[in-house]
């Protein structure tokens, strides 16, 4: 764990250099808007460590699987959103010596991300190695109201002398993707241009042949005026840039606005793709950067207004849980289905940028409450569209008949995950898209989603259970064997508890959504039952007859769900018993001794009594969550949030603030020594339910919405917004006290502490106590 950075409400701050840390600052400090994004790379240049990343959505390349032992099934490619042009580059060389921050002494160096405004800051003092001493001012921003627009502010003075200066803002896409499997360059010059103050250079990339055409234009001020200037002009391959001499005079500050423009061809025709991008740098640079800043502020403001949540008494949660939301909205918008969210965002290589079960599981509660409920319908659609590949997926590895599995890892709906334990194994995925289906129904009431898209992935679903799943003889029971459950920690198992039990839910849950289509929508459903050769009775008997007749392991004597046959057997020890330095255990132990321990790495029992927590009694999750909690190493970001929310509602308020902590500051302060990687951009989102569904304990019974709130010991109060039924509710918790403000123009019923409350159009509701006080 690493604390280095300041604790503040409303910017993440890292006060001083330490090369150390500089990959998990550019992590971190990474901007964006939807449409593309941007790590914390510095713009003049940096020879020291660094992961160099600039994101454009959608845009991938099928990087060849590289494995020591192909496979039958095996998918032939990795799909990975690439690193595209480096739009931020402005080179500074005085008197012939470049500034490099790894060849200078740093006097002072401070990093701020302000996330009220959505805008990174950097300034430095430094000396170089012939002596002078310059001071840097830099402000950038990726405009999330022209999501096609970069903008840049850079200001260098001269401390103690005066020089010649060379600068030269660039594009640059000869770029590398680090986690290249073969060490190939993505990229291919399609055409450039360079202008006195402008650049362009479109690329495509190699296979898919999408094309990005990245511009800038320029202007440059000395001392307050806007100078005049020639420049020369640089073009090698994938690469423009303009040069510009300046006589640097003492004390008088030069400053660079860059605006830039990112236009893929996702939305734009390629024989347009330039002549748009030199539009929309020209509408950019025309703008100016005051103007584009001072909107940027009021977008954030209105989104802050709708999604904020407030803690007063404890800056590092507040700190954390901005930090989390800001970065949520940074990656997605909901503004393209073609869209999703990948588990770095817009931060980082790592998982390629592509779409895990993480969004269904995660990321789809935290849309649904804070934005309209099209976001949400957007990520259900996105899968609809991916239907017919889920079914190539499952047919590769030998099912039939229409039978759907959705991909562990995916861009374009094919399986783009080669390791065998998770592309043939993790199976339960299917189980989280069949949940969302159900969730965002239950939250929005929006019940024709089953007719139009719903039902058909809902079918395919089960028909890949039905085919799955097996009979033993032995047993006279159904089961499921060589699964690997959210607990990666454990591969090849039999009868995973969390696997079987999802597995059964989707069966009855399609025959439930196949009854209410055929009486409500019949029309649809003839549609259905002709397009995809669905044959009711002899597909829903066999459904029935495992649904009814499937084995769940379990221990009577603990009165435990057992995580997968064999579990007990295993050498039962603690997370206490491990030393310190063991942690993590996935980058210090072996994998064989992974396998054989009983660590876990994140829910797996639990995270199926989290979702279906209504199924059980409150002792059956105590005696659950008191027996595998201690068995957690929580080393998957995905970990923390769902053992916030139970042990919230549990009562056990310490445990519950230990792991929201946990989740709220995982890349804050490099919990599992990776964020150097990037964020863990779709865990964030857990951190928001951590307090929303965890300290608020909402939750939604027969179309009312329910909250059961507690506050944890050492805040003041707290309070946040949620979206619902056309409302937005507002509530506010302090010790002993409960408001929830109605600020729609309709009344609404809702429930708190299980008694049900009407709250009139912009009326509030006062009531005294909360679940830890009353």
């Amino acid at each position: 764990m690493k604390e280095y950075l300041k604790h503040d409400e409303w910017c993440i701050i890292e006060e001083g250099f330490n090369p150390e840390n500089n990959r998990i600052s550019e992590s971190v400090f990474s901007i964006g808007n939807g449409r593309m994004g941007q790590r914390a790379n510095f713009e003049e240049a940096y020879s020291g460590d660094s992961l160099q990343g600039s994101y454009v959505a959608g845009i991938y390349y099928p990087d060849k699987t590289r494995v020591g032992w192909w496979k039958n099934g095996y998918p032939e490619y990795f799909a990975k959103v690439l690193n595209a042009a480096y739009w931020i580059g402005i080179d500074i060389e005085i008197d012939g010596e470049t500034l490099d921050l790894a060849k200078c002494k740093i006097e002072s160096f401070r990093r701020v991300l302000n996330m009220q405004e959505g805008y990174l800051e950097r300034t430095f003092v430094a000396t170089l190695e012939s002596g002078k001493q310059v001071k840097v001012a830099a402000k950038r921003f990726c405009s999330i109201v022209d999501d096609e627009v970069g903008a840049i502010r850079y200001s260098i003075t001269p401390l103690d002398f005066s020089a010649a200066f060379i600068i030269s803002p660039y594009i640059d896409a000869d770029v590398i993707n680090e986690d290249s499997n073969y060490d190939e360059k993505f990229w291919e010059e399609v055409n450039a241009k360079v202008k006195r103050r402008q650049a362009y250079v479109t690329a495509e990339t190699k296979k898919t042949a999408f094309q990005v055409c990245t511009g800038m234009k320029f202007a440059i001020f000395q001392d307050g005026e806007e100078i005049d200037f020639n420049s020369f002009r640089h073009h090698r391959e994938k690469y423009v840039a303009c040069g510009v001499d300046i006589m640097a005079r003492e004390g008088e500050e030069i400053v660079i606005y860059k605006y830039v423009g990112v236009l893929s061809s996702l939305n734009h025709a390629p024989e347009a793709l330039q002549g748009n991008c030199e539009t929309v740098v020209r509408d950019a640079f025309d703008k100016g950067f005051d103007q584009l800043l001072k909107e940027q502020a009021n977008a954030w403001q209105q989104k802050w207004e709708e999604a904020d949540i407030k803690i007063e008494g404890d800056i590092s949660a507040q700190q954390s849980i901005r930090f989390n939301i800001f970065q949520l909205y940074q990656t997605y918008t909901g503004k393209d289905e073609r869209l999703n969210i990948g588990p770095k965002g817009f931060t980082g290589e790592k998982y390629g940028g592509s779409t895990y079960w993480d969004t269904e599981a995660y990321c789809l509660p935290f849309y649904l409450a804070t934005a309209d409920a099209k976001v949400g319908r957007q990520l259900l659609v996105y899968r609809y569209k991916h239907l017919e590949k889920a079914i190539e997926n499952a047919a590769k590895l030998g099912f039939t008949d229409g039978a759907a599995l959705y991909p562990m890892v995916t861009i374009n709906g094919e399986e783009c995950h080669n390791e065998w334990e998770i592309t043939f194994e993790e199976i339960h995925r299917n189980g989280a898209i069949a949940f969302a289906i159900y969730d965002y129904i239950r939250y929005t009431g929006d019940q024709a989603y089953l007719a139009e898209h719903g039902l058909e992935v809902l079918i395919g679903i089960a028909r890949f259970w039905a085919q799955r799943i097996h009979y033993s003889e032995r047993n006279q029971k159904f089961m499921m064997h060589g699964v690997t459950g959210p607990n990666e920690y454990e591969n090849n198992v039999n009868n995973n508890w969390y696997t079987n039990y999802i597995a059964v839910w989707c069966l009855k849950y399609a025959m439930e959504a196949i009854s209410y289509v055929k009486e409500n929508e019949p029309e649809q459903f003839k549609r259905i039952e002709e397009k995809i050769k669905f044959y009711e009775l002899t597909e829903t008997k066999q459904w029935k007859k495992i649904a009814g007749n499937m084995y769940f392991p379990k221990d009577e004597q603990l009165g435990i769900f057992v995580q997968h046959d064999g579990f007990l057997d295993k050498e039962m020890k603690t997370v206490k018993d491990l030393k310190p330095e063991d942690r993590p255990i996935n980058q210090n132990w072996s994998w064989d001794r992974i396998l054989r321990s009983v660590f876990i790495k994140q829910a797996d029992v639990l995270q199926g009594l989290y979702l279906f927590e209504d199924h059980f009694d409150e002792s059956t999750l105590r005696r659950n969550f008191e027996f595998y909690e201690p068995l957690t190493v929580h080393e998957s970001s995905l970990s923390p949030c769902v053992h916030a929310i139970i042990a919230a509602k549990l009562g056990m308020e310490e445990k519950a603030y230990e792991m929201y902590l946990r989740t709220a500051r995982l890349d804050l302060d490099d919990y599992n020594n990776d964020t150097e990687d990037g964020c863990h951009i779709t865990s964030m989102a857990g951190t928001w339910m951590a307090i929303v569904r965890g300290f608020g304990g909402m939750r939604v019974q027969d179309g009312v919405v329910a909250f059961n709130p507690f506050i944890p010991s050492n805040w003041k109060s707290y309070a946040f917004k949620i979206r619902f039924g056309g409302h937005i509710l507002e509530v506010v918790v302090r010790p002993g006290q409960t408001q929830v403000s109605n600020h729609s123009n309709d009344g609404i019923t809702i429930k708190v502490f299980e008694n049900n409350h009407t709250i009139g159009a912009g009326q509030t509701l006062n009531l005294n106590g909360t679940k830890n006080k009353s």
